[in-house]
Parts: structure tokens; C-alpha cells; sequence
């Protein structure tokens, strides 16, 4: 039995995904490494096929037209035989000690008829510009070390919300829940983990910085400039969003305490969004600002207003040009605080 597949997309990474795959290895025969090649250019591809001929029991090479991050998110799920799904980018990489524990943790809950839905671990940012680290862990808001319900959980801070790197989703619900993500689409991994929320019955937390987060390159996806390149694409994903569940039903069907996790978190990516439009500050972005938050009133105008008028996000909301330079302001702050990217 495979406890974990583990899904590493793979575009042009020969720099850096050796490292990655090194660390994956050590969780044995009992995990899946399922490299995807996404349409490479340079020695990627090759890479792969060498790990699979070195590791057969354990490593897949899957090529792939170019279909960017979500559709090799997309083909690893398609060809996972773990219990559990887990998605590793290239550049990152995963604790080897904290790995051991994870698959042992797992394979006993297996064992047991007990394994949760979603299993979560801490994560670290490894700041490449000065060397730094930055654990994000939930020991204030999860139980440790048992299973627990959505009925169990506390409230989480804005910068400790879980991401694709502190999850482990037990494959098959991310089948039954019907997940695809969008191809050629940047900041996908919000959809991975948002999506299939409602889906999750039972959880276990372990206090392991398992996660490693690299930040650094220039051309990374969370890089300010290059967000702001794409902000279309990050207006898309929060639209994604807002279109996957009505957060009343959430509420009626898996109780308050998801709901209003799910509110904060489609509230912090409507802020995101609505920062890098401003920061953009062409008259066009500014215009896509509004059309983003009209979508939601049309779809929902009283999350609309308590979004807007009730919470963060006051904060993309500042009154002027005076305004908008704080929101933005308010942003770097922020980031300068906890070192999000």
C-alpha cells in the first residue's frame, strides 16, 4: 500500500528539483513520487525518466503537454494510487524526519479504519535573500495528535491560513468532490485547498514543520512584480472561489465554524486581488477592481456587504487616492511582518 502519493510539477525545474525529489525519497516504499514533466524545455524530462529507472517502485515519470501548475496538480491526482494526496513543487522540499513521522502516523490511522480526511502539518518559508525561516504552525487553533471536527477547531490569524503546503487530502475525496483545476492559470494551489472544504469530516494535526517554502527566485509566482503580471489570473481563481460553494448552505450542512473559516479566506483573496489591482493602478485595473467586487454582490450581496463594509475588507476599500496608497501601504507592512512572499 502507497501511504502518500506525492504530485511534483515539474516546468524547467533541472536547477532545483533534485533536491526535492531527495528529500520525497526518504519516505520509502510506502509514498508515490509522481514527477510531471509540463511540457519542459531543458533536461526536466530526462531528470524524471533517470529517478524512475534509479526508483521504480517509487518514482513515475509522467510527461505532459505544457498545461501549467493546476494541470499537473490535475494529472497527478488522475494517476495517484496513495492513500493520500500531497503536492510538492519543485523548488520546495519536505523534512526528511518529519516525513518519516507523517507516513507512520498515517499508515497507523489506515490501519486503524481512522484515516481523517485531511491531515495537516506546519509549514516554513526559507527566505533566500536573507537566509531566514518562517514557521507557520496551528498548535493555537487545531487539537494535536488526535481526530477532531470542524465543531473542534479555533480561529485563525490572517497569516496562518491553511495553504497546499500544510495539507494532506485523502485522495479519493479529492475525486468524489469532483476537483479540477483550471490549465495555464497561476495561484491554483487556493482552489486545491478551499474547494473541497465542505467534503472534509474529520482532520488530525501534527505540530511537524514538515513543509519547506522556498521564496526567492525573481521569476516566482508570489514575486510582488509578478503578481501584479498576473493579476488577471489571481482575479480568476478568486472568481473560482466565489463561484464553488454559498457559504450559507456551508453553514446549514458543516456548521458555522467551516463557514466562517471559508468567509475569512475568500475574504483575505478578495483583498489580495483587490491590492494588486491597485497597485497596478492603471485606470483598467482600478475598473477590475470594481467588476470584481460587483461579482460578488451579483452572487451574493449580503456576504458582499459584510465582506466589504464588516471586515479586512475595509481594508481594499480606503476612500481615494489617499486610500489606496494606504491599502497598499498596509499590504507591505504586513508582508514585511510575516514574510508571505
Amino acid at each position: 500500500m502507497k501511504v502518500i502519493t506525492f504530485a511534483v510539477p515539474c516546468y524547467n525545474s533541472e536547477a532545483y528539483m533534485e533536491h526535492c525529489i531527495h528529500t520525497l525519497l526518504t519516505g520509502g516504499d510506502e509514498v508515490e513520487i509522481l514527477l510531471i514533466d509540463d511540457g519542459s524545455t531543458d533536461r526536466t524530462g530526462e531528470i524524471a525518466d533517470e529517478y524512475q529507472r534509479r526508483y521504480p517502485s517509487i518514482v513515475r515519470a509522467i510527461h505532459q503537454e505544457n498545461g501549467g501548475h493546476g494541470e499537473g496538480v490535475n494529472t497527478g491526482l488522475r494517476n495517484a494510487v496513495g492513500v493520500y494526496y500531497k503536492v510538492v513543487d519543485s523548488d520546495d522540499w519536505a523534512d526528511t524526519e518529519s516525513l518519516k513521522e507523517v507516513v507512520e502516523t498515517l499508515r497507523r490511522l489506515i490501519a486503524q479504519g481512522r484515516g481523517p480526511d485531511l491531515f495537516i502539518c506546519n509549514y516554513v518559508y526559507e527566505h533566500a535573500e536573507d537566509n531566514s525561516e518562517h514557521a507557520v504552525r496551528y498548535t493555537n487553533v487545531l487539537p494535536q495528535d488526535r481526530i477532531f471536527t470542524w465543531e473542534d477547531i479555533g480561529r485563525f490569524r490572517p497569516s496562518q491560513y491553511l495553504l497546499m503546503h500544510s495539507v494532506f487530502y485523502r485522495t479519493q475525496l479529492l475525486r468524489d468532490c469532483g476537483l479540477v483545476l483550471p490549465k495555464h492559470t497561476f495561484y491554483v494551489d487556493n482552489i486545491f485547498v478551499y474547494q473541497p472544504l465542505p467534503w472534509v469530516k474529520t482532520m488530525y494535526y501534527m505540530d511537524l514543520d514538515f513543509y519547506r517554502y522556498f521564496i526567492g527566485r525573481s521569476d516566482q509566482s508570489v514575486n510582488e512584480q509578478v503578481m501584479v503580471r498576473r493579476v488577471d489570473q489571481q482575479v480568476r481563481v478568486t472568481r473560482i472561489m466565489i463561484d464553488s460553494h454559498d457559504l450559507r448552505e456551508v453553514a446549514l450542512k458543516a456548521g458555522n465554524r467551516l463557514a466562517r473559516y471559508m468567509f475569512s479566506y475568500l475574504c483575505m483573496m478578495m483583498v489580495i486581488s483587490s491590492i494588486f489591482l491597485t497597485i497596478s493602478g492603471t485606470p483598467e485595473s482600478l475598473g477590475k477592481k470594481t467588476e470584481l467586487w460587483e461579482y460578488l454582490r451579483t452572487k451574493d450581496s449580503a456576504l458582499y456587504h459584510h465582506m466589504k463594509y464588516r471586515s479586512i475588507g475595509l481594508v481594499a476599500h480606503l476612500p481615494g487616492y489617499g486610500g489606496r496608497k494606504a491599502s497598499v501601504s498596509l499590504y507591505r507592512v504586513a508582508r514585511k511582518i510575516y514574510k508571505f512572499n
